[in-house]
């Protein structure tokens, strides 16, 4: 079984990954489409850019043991804000929006105890 976890969540991080470096390279590269959104709801031209570039270092930031979890946490923060768009204006999408913020949740709680901004044995400064 630990097996499967194991692989699992790496098949997860995967695909999340893949999916969000996708994203990004499309906003960075100022694919019309990719840039719909945020002028639909009256964001800036350079937020879908900003937006580009913390999707690709999220998708990095998975895959580095002590940034796995913050990233995760990150990446759910920007689909919540997809989820709404879509919700609201383009429900046809909605459904992968939905389960790119379900992945990035279970990244984040099987990799939380690898940050170790988290643990509750370290000692605080008083």
């Amino acid at each position: 079984m630990d097996k499967f976890k194991k692989y699992g969540l790496w098949a997860i991080m995967a695909l999340t990954a893949l999916a969000f470096i996708a994203g990004g390279v499309g906003k960075l590269m100022g694919v019309p489409m990719m840039h719909q959104s945020f002028a639909t709801l009256g964001l800036p031209v350079f937020f879908g850019y900003f937006i580009g570039v913390c999707e690709i270092s999220g998708a990095i930031g998975l895959f580095i043991k002590k940034l796995s979890s913050l990233a995760a946490a990150g990446l759910a923060l920007i689909m919540i804000g997809a989820m709404y768009y879509h919700a609201v204006y383009d429900q046809a999408n909605f459904i992968p929006a939905a389960l790119l913020f379900v992945f990035a949740i279970i990244i984040f709680f099987a990799r939380k105890k690898d940050s170790g901004l988290f643990n509750k044995s370290q000692s605080s400064i008083v």
